[in-house]
């Protein structure tokens, strides 16, 4: 009678254990991917934002059309791409050219009063705050995602069921750690 039991509660018991594993990483995906989302949601922000922003400083820095010009082509690709990887290079790339925009603002004492040029400054300071914080957010659901995936057994039922590894967002290289340098 025991060893029925046994051999009944065993199977039922690794039944479970798979049915709350797999859960538990669908779960976890899905917060991954809401966190993303809210990347998205501000970074299409930013992208509205930033033609609003660069007509506003085109009246004032006529010779700087190139710098302009690049910000306005890496959003229209941001905002084209359906890449994850590739659209998180672009904001990159993107927060870079917004820091050289401002220290470009700073040699046009004009600009720098103009009430439309402040107000679209400090609204897109606010947005790479939220996407800052977004970013931590992922990070955050990346790496609890990441822990429930490498734990011994979690990770026998991971490799079984295709829940692979997540990766976090970084800095891809050195460059983007530096501050951006603006010579005229």
């Amino acid at each position: 009678m025991i060893s029925t039991i046994i051999y009944v509660a065993i199977p039922v018991l690794i039944v479970l254990f798979l049915i709350f594993s797999y859960n538990n990483f669908v779960a976890k995906r899905t917060l991954v991917e809401e966190a993303f989302s809210g990347i998205d949601v501000i970074l299409k922000k930013r992208y509205d934002l930033i033609p609003n922003l660069v007509e506003t400083i085109k009246g004032y820095t006529a010779h700087e059309r190139d710098t302009l010009t690049e910000i306005v082509n890496l959003r229209n690709k941001a905002l084209n791409t359906t890449d994850s990887d590739q659209k998180m290079q672009l904001d990159a790339t993107i927060s870079q050219s917004v820091t050289k925009l401002f220290a470009l603002a700073e040699n046009y004492p004009d600009l720098k009063s103009n009430t439309n040029f402040l107000s679209l400054q400090n609204e897109l300071s606010l947005l790479e705050t939220d996407v800052e914080r977004s970013k931590r957010y992922y990070n955050g659901t990346v790496r609890d995602y990441n822990i429930s995936v490498q734990s011994f057994p979690n990770n026998l039922v991971a490799s079984v069921f295709g829940f692979p590894k997540k990766n976090f967002l970084e800095l891809d290289n050195v460059a983007q750690r530096e501050t951006p340098k603006v010579q005229f």
